[in-house]
């Protein structure tokens, strides 16, 4: 290693010498031309430099000369004089190239780019020619996975609907009577009830061609796109007869015309103009049945529910007791339920959900149980999952302050007088633990289910009602005294307005008498009724605020009286629900018959 380290120095002086050697100056270059040595001279000028080849040299041994200047004419005129040969030959120069290579990828981009506007331009044109296309989506077989098996609690509907499908799988059942396939039908009910679902149903068990569009797809900016549409889809399902149209939320498209201000929409009006036409017009559409869905049949134009079009309203209502425990059982089937859990049970406590509201409900209790690491959906949870979807997500309880002591009166006053009053309904349960919204507390009643299904509300019912709705009003009064009312009774008192006007203007149950002074539907609707308008005078109006504020001021009264005659009994249940912050609607009962008799409907849930 030492040796290799000594020699090789004289090596690299070696090479070097021999570089020397190949090199000379442009002004000995000049000297050796003039001396005549020199027999030929190649020069590149983008290198700047000159081989130099001498006589009697081989061609091999040729030197190089760094050329300064950019011409040189003292070079070329001492090679012409001297008859030496010269050539200029320049190298390939990398900066040209380079140079090439950029303006070449500029050209590729932009060719790229001219293609890819071309493309664009093209699609949009094809889209151009389609805009006038119906949206709706096809299927020769629907799969939805949906049976009528799978649709429970509207068993009224689902009859109307499988004569439909048996009409298109079996028509000669009906044709040999003389009966004709209806043209339309038209699904009316609150949401959540199952109208889409009933949809499904029937796409899954009809077997036969199914289009599905939502009356929002067929309106556009502009004007003549959503007839287009129409006609484009009627077209389709004529050549694809016998099929199912169904329109979804056909308010969209099917509001009454030509009202409101300034007129209406005209691409919404002559959207509807076509779908008339298409569905009972001049050319018929024998075999094609339309199947629409809403839940504001008030605002449809009535051309568009007359028989010929729409034949038939199924009403797709919120589920009784039975409809809500076939609803339940429905959605329990993939849900791991306690063998303590009754469906039953849980069907007479939610009166009034509709089946979106009790799938919700179930999901929850399972959230809540997968959550808690539980194996399976206890009572709790499912009580827990109620209150969620009836008042809302449980926050941390209040600290014991006088907020929290002024909320249990104010619940336990209305709890009081669920207890107490002849006509209501009975406590489910009270509690003073938070909720999502604001809400402080609340106090619960188990409604029965046979006069919220029917909607046949008594007027005893109705005072007690009001009463028991100013009870927090009135114990937070009787306790606090009138300087320390709160505004926590804000939702309860306008609960009291709208039962004592409806008492009054509704129902006939005044002083005023039998008769209805109001409309039921009291929402503005700017394609119809702009300015709402009072059909009685002045006079009259004048008597219905007196009966209100006399309905009012009288459950007020009726309110404060009871509590302040159970005003120990109070304090003993506030003290009670401080500790417990819940207090079961059975435990309650028990605690107020230790210390006053209880009605009759009361010893009756007691007893049960």
């Amino acid at each position: 290693m030492l040796q290799a380290a000594i020699a090789s120095p004289p090596s690299l002086a070696q090479q070097n010498n021999n570089e020397a050697q190949n090199q000379t100056s442009y002004s000995e270059l000049l000297q050796d031309i003039e001396a005549g040595r020199v027999s030929r001279i190649e020069i590149d000028p983008v290198r700047g430099l000159a081989e130099v080849h001498l006589k009697g040299q081989p061609e091999n041994a040729a030197r190089e000369v760094v050329l300064f200047a950019d011409e040189n004419p003292e070079l070329f005129e001492a090679a012409r004089r001297n008859n030496v040969d010269y050539d200029v030959q320049p190298s390939a120069d990398s900066s040209a190239i380079a140079g090439l290579i950029f303006h070449g990828m500029l050209a590729f981009i932009a060719i790229m780019i001219l293609l890819m506007f071309l493309r664009r331009t093209s699609n949009a044109s094809g889209q151009a020619m389609n805009f006038g296309k119906s949206k709706a989506r096809f299927q020769m077989e629907a799969k939805t996975g949906v049976l009528f098996d799978d649709v429970a609690g509207i068993e009224e509907a689902k009859e109307e609907l499988q004569e439909v499908v048996t009409f298109l799988k079996k028509p000669e059942r009906f044709t040999a009577v003389g009966a004709k396939i209806p043209k339309g039908v038209l699904l009316v009910g609150p949401p959540g009830t199952g109208k889409t679902l009933l949809a499904k149903a029937i796409a899954g068990e009809a077997g036969v061609p199914f289009f599905s569009i939502s009356g929002s797809e067929f309106v556009e900016m502009f004007v003549g796109v959503g007839a287009s549409r129409v006609r484009d889809l009627f077209k389709k399902a004529k050549e694809n007869a016998p099929c199912i149209v169904f329109i979804d939320e056909i308010d969209a498209v099917g509001r009454q015309r030509g009202t409101g201000i300034g007129g209406g929409n005209d691409e919404r009006e002559q959207t509807l103009n076509q779908l008339l036409t298409e569905m009972d017009g001049f050319e018929g559409n024998t075999g094609v049945i339309i199947i629409a869905a809403t839940n504001r049949p008030d605002v449809l134009d009535q051309a568009l529910l007359r028989p010929g079009r729409f034949d038939r309203q199924v009403t797709v209502d919120l589920p009784s007791y039975k409809g809500r425990l076939g609803i339940l059982e429905v959605h329990a089937r993939n849900k791991r339920l306690d063998p303590n859990v009754s469906l039953e049970a849980i069907a007479r406590r939610t009166p009034g959900f509709s089946g979106a509201e009790l799938a919700n409900m179930l999901n929850e209790a399972a959230i809540l149980t997968a959550r808690r690491r539980k194996d399976s959906i206890t009572i709790l949870e499912v009580d827990d999952a109620i209150d969620r979807v009836t008042t809302g997500m449980t926050l941390a309880p209040l600290m014991d302050s006088k907020k929290k002591r002024l909320i249990a009166y104010h619940e336990v006053g209305h709890a009081l007088l669920m207890t107490l009053l002849k006509n209501s309904d009975p406590l489910n349960k009270v509690t003073i633990i938070p909720r999502s919204g604001g809400i402080g507390g609340f106090a619960q009643q188990t409604f029965n289910e046979e006069m919220i299904d029917s909607g046949l509300y008594t007027r005893a019912w109705l005072l007690d009602r009001i009463t028991i709705a100013l009870g927090g009003r009135a114990a937070e009064e009787e306790i606090f005294g009138d300087s320390e009312v709160t505004v926590g009774a804000s939702n309860d008192i306008q609960v009291v307005a709208n039962l004592a006007r409806e008492m009054v203007t509704r129902y006939g149950m005044s002083d005023l008498g039998p008769y209805a002074l109001e409309s039921g539907n009291s929402e503005v609707f700017l394609g119809r009724d702009l300015m709402s308008r009072n059909e009685y005078s002045e006079e009259i109006a004048t008597k219905v605020d007196q009966q209100v504020r006399t309905i009012a001021m009288h459950c007020y009264s009726e309110a404060r009286r009871i509590i302040r005659e159970h005003r120990e009994l109070i304090d003993k249940l506030v003290d009670l629900l401080l500790e417990q912050e819940t207090i079961e609607g059975e435990q309650f009962r028990q605690i107020v018959a230790k210390h006053t008799p209880l009605p009759e409907k009361q010893l009756a849930t007691q007893s049960n």
